[in-house]
Order: C-alpha cells, then sequence, then structure tokens
C-alpha cells in the first residue's frame, strides 16, 4: 500500500512540473510572436503606432522614420539608417528635427528640399534629398525622405546638353543668315557671290553633319545593339573606316595603313561599329598634319573575363594635352575649338564612340604626347566564330605592299612628323 502511494505521489509530481514547463514554454513563445522582427522598418522605442501603418511604412519606396514626442525615434526603415539620418536612436538631420517639431506644435505637413553630405566619403560630395513631415495621430510624426542625387544629375546632363545643343546650332544657322544677307547685297559680283556661295556651302555641310551625329548619339544611347547582333570581321571593318575616309587623306597626303592579327571576329550592330571605328579614324585624319601616317591594327588580348579583340588608331597628330583626356569623351568637348571648328568637328564624334563601345560590353581608351600624336584604342568581346592567330599582310592605302613579317609591330607609336624622311 505504501510503494502505491509513493507511486501515486511521484506521478503526481512528474505531471505538475510537465504542465509547469508546457505553461512557461507557450508563454515564452508568445512573447516571442509578439517581438518585432528585423524587417524594413526597424524599431527603436517602445512606442506604439496606429493600427495598419507599420504595414504600410514597410511598403513605402521612402526612407521613413517616425518620431515621438521627445523626438525619439520610433520606427526608422533601413534605408533612412543608410542615409545617415538616424543615429544612435535620434534625427540626425537639424533642419528635418525642427521640421518634425514645428509640424508637432501646429500641425502642419511641410516639405523641404535640402542637400545633406555623403556618408563614408571625403569628397564633399552631397545628397540631394526632399523631405515631407507630417502628424501621424496626436503624438507621433512622420518623416518620408526621397533621394533625388540621380534625377538632379540627369536633369543636369539635360540641360547642359540642352544648351550645347542650342549653342552648336545656333553658329551654323548664323553664319548662313549672314552669308545670304552678304550674297544679296553682292549680287552684281559674280566673284563675291561665288565666295559666300561656297562659304554658304561648308557651313550647310557642318549643321548637316550635326544633326546626323545628334540622330547617331540618340540611337545608340536608346537601341539595344546586341538586337540585331551578329559576327562581325575586324578586318571589314578596317577596310570601310578606311574607305571613308580616304579622300579626306589623300587631300592632305595622309598614308593610312592597317595590320595586325587576321581573321578576327566582334559580336555586334555592323553598322554601329562602322560608325565608331570610322569617327576615330577620321578624326586620326582631321588632326594630322599633312604627310604623316595614320595607323589601323588590330590584335586579340587575354582578359579574365575572355578574349578581347583591340583595334587601335595611331596618328602623328598634335597630341592632347594631359588635363583634356579625361574629358575628350565628353559631348561637344573640344581640346582646341578654333581647329576643331576649322576642321568640320562637331564634338561628337568620341562621344559616340564611347556610347557605342559601352553598350557592345567594350570601352574606348586614349594615349596621347603633346606633339608626338594620340592613339586611340577601341576594346571589344571576341566573337569566337574564327580562332586564326595569323598575322595580315601590310595594307597601305587599301593595296597591300608587304607579304613578309613586320619589320616593326604597328601597335608601337609611329615616329613624330619631324623624323619622317
Amino acid at each position: 500500500m505504501d510503494v502505491n502511494a509513493a507511486v501515486a505521489a511521484a506521478a503526481a509530481i512528474a505531471g505538475l512540473c510537465t504542465g509547469v514547463i508546457a505553461m512557461l514554454a507557450f508563454r515564452w513563445s508568445e512573447r516571442e510572436q509578439k517581438r518585432p522582427t528585423r524587417s524594413s522598418l526597424r524599431p527603436d522605442r517602445g512606442a506604439p503606432l496606429p493600427p495598419g501603418v507599420d504595414t504600410v511604412l514597410s511598403v513605402l519606396s521612402s526612407s521613413a522614420v517616425v518620431l515621438d514626442e521627445g523626438d525619439g525615434v520610433v520606427k526608422a526603415s533601413s534605408a533612412a539608417y543608410a542615409l545617415g539620418l538616424v543615429r544612435g536612436g535620434r534625427l540626425a538631420v537639424e533642419p528635418m528635427l525642427h521640421m518634425a517639431r514645428d509640424t508637432r506644435r501646429d500641425g502642419e505637413i511641410r516639405q523641404v528640399e535640402l542637400d545633406l553630405p555623403r556618408r563614408g566619403t571625403g569628397r564633399g560630395e552631397a545628397l540631394a534629398v526632399s523631405a515631407r513631415v507630417a502628424p501621424l495621430g496626436s503624438r507621433l510624426v512622420l518623416l518620408l525622405v526621397e533621394d533625388l542625387t540621380e534625377a538632379r544629375r540627369i536633369e543636369a546632363v539635360r540641360r547642359d546638353f540642352v544648351a550645347n545643343v542650342s549653342h552648336e546650332l545656333k553658329t551654323p544657322v548664323g553664319a548662313l543668315s549672314l552669308l545670304s544677307e552678304a550674297v544679296m547685297d553682292a549680287s552684281d559680283d559674280p566673284e563675291a557671290v561665288e565666295r559666300f556661295a561656297g562659304r554658304m556651302e561648308i557651313e550647310a555641310t557642318r549643321l548637316t553633319n550635326l544633326v546626323q551625329e545628334l540622330i547617331d548619339l540618340s540611337r545608340v544611347q536608346n537601341d539595344d545593339p546586341l538586337e540585331d547582333a551578329e559576327p562581325v570581321r575586324v578586318d571589314e571593318l578596317v577596310a570601310e573606316a578606311i574607305d571613308r575616309c580616304g579622300q579626306q587623306a589623300a587631300s592632305k597626303q595622309i598614308t593610312m595603313a592597317s595590320g595586325g592579327t587576321a581573321d578576327l571576329f566582334v559580336w555586334g550592330n555592323r553598322g554601329q561599329l562602322v560608325g565608331a571605328l570610322g569617327n576615330l579614324v577620321e578624326n586620326a585624319v582631321n588632326y594630322s598634319p599633312a604627310r604623316t601616317r595614320v595607323g589601323i591594327a588590330a590584335q586579340r588580348v587575354t582578359a579574365s573575363g575572355g578574349d578581347l579583340i583591340e583595334i587601335a588608331v595611331t596618328d602623328q597628330g598634335f597630341g592632347i594635352p594631359e588635363k583634356d583626356r579625361e574629358r575628350v569623351f565628353e559631348r561637344f568637348y573640344r581640346v582646341d575649338p578654333a581647329r576643331s571648328r576649322a576642321t568640320g568637328g562637331t564634338g561628337l564624334g568620341l562621344a559616340i564612340v564611347k556610347h557605342v563601345a559601352a553598350s557592345h560590353g567594350g570601352e574606348v581608351t586614349v594615349w596621347s604626347s603633346e606633339g608626338q600624336g594620340s592613339t586611340f584604342t577601341l576594346r571589344l568581346p571576341e566573337s569566337g566564330v574564327v580562332r586564326g592567330r595569323s598575322r595580315g599582310p601590310l595594307i597601305v592605302n587599301g593595296r597591300s605592299v608587304d607579304d613578309g613579317p613586320y619589320e616593326t609591330d604597328p601597335f608601337e607609336p609611329f615616329p613624330a612628323p619631324e623624323a619622317l624622311p
């Protein structure tokens, strides 16, 4: 009997302990479920939010901060922390804090645009933001912040582009207007009429080139070149570029030489690639003195992401000052505006080359030395259709003049003009 009583007492004690443990586990589970999770809205204080506000704030693209009566942060999105709006549980931007206090006092919605220092950089760059403050219930204040930095940058680019286009169009149009008046005044002088008509033709050609290059630039910026991509033979690109500038080169007695590795292919839009390489060759001819040489050479180079095709265009021109080399690919930028206008340049050719290279997964770079010339190198991913590595013959003015090995590497800079015989 005593044994049975002891067993019953032990069973009762074990059941009681099990019940206590189960109750504690249930309470702990409830507490864990009520605890806020790490989501897009990070809790900082225990002040309650109105029903549904937490869900609405979590789907907003703006940086969100909710402040309580003591300016403490109740809720803050991850984007708010990334922008540096919240630090140590407090709103770190003083103008926004003043706005929040004013809104809490009178209940009015306020909005302002501010420039904030960018975190983690020592270059003084600023973030452009738009801050909007509104009351949230009777005690809380909601701050929404939009990052306008990229929009401001795009707007500045658009504004500069419109200003540059207006200026570039105004020059030839104004010249045509003046020349037409001169023709009318010189109607009794056939020689003067012929001279002014010739000038009008030059300005009309310049205007046509400018409009066409604006169209080309717009096309390469908006179109996807890989939609009409195909394997393009580099030898054919070089031949077309030389043919395009043959008349200009002949008028200045400039020798055009091509060489390098034969049977190379790149993948892309043939028309855009022809235009880009043609712009490089045309610039080399336009900015080279008479009786010099322009060279185009192609080769394969090994890169971590796959083989690249380098097409180098080398001239013996005046060279580019070091301070201008980083800007030559900007739209309408000219190293020497007077010389560029004399050659009919629009300042858009290299910008087009840059966009074509980038849209094809490549790049364009420049090496230059004042008084010795420049080398522009277009790098594009190889198509991989043909893997021939033999070097082709040296081509001068479209004709083969050397079936043997090169005496010099076509990628080496040409000698200065004064060193030529």
